[in-house]
């Protein structure tokens, strides 16, 4: 006994937490969705590109990766 204050208190403030709803910049929220120019280069540059291959090209000379058949 005695829990139904502290059940209610709990409640409230869960119900506060899930209703609550902050100001919204929306100002500073296109600023940070906003168009970049192109001009300072690609968004994501991808740092690994021209240590591995690409998949659809052809193995390198000398792989031996390649998997042998016995229907051949």
């Amino acid at each position: 006994m005695g829990r139904g204050r502290q059940k209610a208190k709990n409640t409230k403030v869960a119900r506060e937490l899930k209703y609550y709803s902050p100001a919204t910049d929306y100002t500073a929220l296109e600023a940070e969705l906003g168009h970049k120019s192109t001009e300072d280069g690609p968004d994501y540059e991808d740092k690994w590109a021209d240590l591995y291959d690409d998949e659809d090209e052809e193995p390198a000379t000398g792989d031996d990766r390649s998997v042998k058949l016995d229907d051949e």
